[in-house]
């Protein structure tokens, strides 16, 4: 725990106190409450573990699928609106801002033929979304990639991209390897206008 709060105050100048994160960040709830839900999904009491996540969705605003695979020190800056679907899988290190979507692209028709079926996205390690982001269907987005706020992404993202735009657009050419931390995930000497 003390290293998740840790990796929450090297990612945000505004965190005070583990105490003040504990008490006040709607993200770490959600997360704490996911692994809880999680726990019970695994065991296959299904109700029990979409009650959690709901409740979890009443407290926090952030809504996480159950079914969600989440790897180490996931923060949800924010938080409020943010989506998670029920196949999605978020490797370690990663940052997401608030109004994201990990969702899917299929229709509600025909549903019993997406059943356990990957549709929504995997984040790879170090990955940053800036708010109101829009990640879509069964896609990778490599490591140390920046989604810029409200992009829409619907196709796989190379490691260390800078995504921007609709649809989004790789603007770091160069694919250098940049593991720096940028608040909502691009910097802004990057854009062009």
């Amino acid at each position: 725990m003390g290293n998740y709060l840790q990796s929450i105050i090297d990612r945000d100048p505004a965190a005070k106190s583990k105490l003040s994160i504990i008490l006040t960040y709607p993200g770490v709830k959600a997360v704490f409450f996911h692994r809880i839900a999680n726990f019970f999904c695994v065991a296959k009491f299904d109700l029990i573990a979409r009650i959690i996540s709901q409740f979890s969705r009443f407290l926090t605003g952030i809504e996480i699928h159950p079914k969600a695979k989440i790897g180490k020190n996931l923060f949800i800056d924010h938080g409020m609106g943010v989506v998670i679907g029920e196949t999605s899988e978020i490797k370690n290190n990663v940052t997401i801002y608030h109004m994201v979507t990990l969702g899917g692209i299929s229709p509600s028709i025909n549903s019993n033929n997406q059943r356990n079926v990957k549709r929504h996205p995997t984040l790879e390690d170090n990955v940053v979304v800036g708010s109101g982001a829009q990640v879509l269907g069964p896609i990778i987005v490599g490591k140390n990639a920046k989604i810029g706020a409200n992009a829409v992404v619907t196709k796989d993202v190379p490691e260390n991209a800078v995504m921007i735009g609709i649809p989004a657009k790789n603007i770091n050419i160069k694919s250098e390897t940049d593991i720096s931390f940028k608040p909502y995930g691009i910097d802004h000497e990057k854009i062009k206008d």
